[in-house]
């Protein structure tokens, strides 16, 4: 069978899109194309790929677009599910770079198309799944003040912790968080839930995160005073010889529950849950990566 490209409408005009996918088809390649528009398109193509016997579906666009297509697979029946590749065309990319994706897309169409797929795991947050990090806490634009080590932490700039921990209001989220290894105590300001190793456009979340070892790689940041901001820098950075406010572990699951739903994303995409359950599925999805991808084991 045909491998089918399923991609985001926005990327579909690209011109060397267009010429990646004629020179597979002049290679003798037999790929389809389809286009999403719509929420809700890309679980409808994937279905349709699966019934009508499709082995290998692509997913050509962003993170979400690898999100959207992935959780339309997990959909399908097992002995049928299709293998997913991967065509990068979003801003960030984050998991097809950590992975070793080529960025250019006659190289990454090829081996999407031509590449032998290995079992990976995903990540199952209550109902849904999530490819690559889940994140949560509080938003706000980053300030110019705060330390380049905590914009690495919170991913590419889109948070910011010394600016809220000034305000008045500012409150961490109060949290019961529970794992194998016992319940972690204390507030929560921000914290990722990583089945891949970056996010926020290259911000490295857990550079050590494996996506077929059965664990999650999970970062909190507890609430600190402004006092402490030198000591939650060396932490993050690593330097630190203690860690008293960054919480690093390596679990099968972990489990947060509130009093009042706790905003999260699923690789960029938001829930608003006061219990998630988030488990790892081991080797659920067969993904087509290069034979060096440095987040395999």
């Amino acid at each position: 069978m045909p491998a089918r490209l399923i991609i985001n409408g926005k990327k579909a005009d690209r011109p060397d899109v267009r010429d990646a996918v004629r020179r597979l088809r002049r290679e003798g390649h037999a790929l389809e194309v389809r286009v999403t528009w719509e929420r809700g398109d890309a679980a409808r193509l994937v279905s349709e790929a699966a019934r009508e016997g499709v082995e290998r579906v692509i997913a050509g666009g962003g993170d979400g677009s690898v999100n959207e297509i992935a959780n339309g697979l997990m959909a399908v029946d097992p002995a049928t599910r299709p293998a997913l590749g991967i065509l990068p065309l979003g801003t960030a990319n984050d998991f097809a770079t950590a992975c070793g994706v080529p960025t250019d897309p006659a190289a990454a169409l090829a081996l999407a198309v031509t590449g032998t797929p290995v079992p990976v795991d995903l990540v199952r947050a209550n109902d849904a799944y999530f490819v690559n990090v889940a994140s949560g806490g509080f938003g706000a634009a980053v300030t110019a003040d705060t330390p380049v080590e905590l914009k690495n932490f919170l991913g590419g700039g889109a948070y910011t912790i010394m600016g809220l921990l000034k305000a008045i209001n500012f409150r961490p989220y109060a949290c019961a968080i529970r794992t194998p290894q016992g319940a972690v105590e204390g507030g929560v300001v921000i914290g990722a839930i990583c089945n891949g190793r970056q996010a926020g456009g290259g911000q490295p979340l857990a550079p050590h995160a494996l996506i077929d070892d059965g664990l999650l790689d999970v970062v909190f940041l507890r609430p600190f005073p402004v006092a402490s901001a030198p000591q939650v820098a060396a932490e993050i950075a690593g330097r630190a010889t203690t860690a008293t406010f960054v919480v690093r572990l390596e679990v099968p699951w972990i489990e947060l529950e509130a009093r009042e739903p706790l905003p999260i994303n699923l690789d960029g995409e938001p829930i608003a849950e006061s219990r998630v359950r988030f488990a790892v599925a081991p080797g659920c999805l067969r993904m087509v990566l290069p034979a060096d991808c440095p987040c395999l084991s």
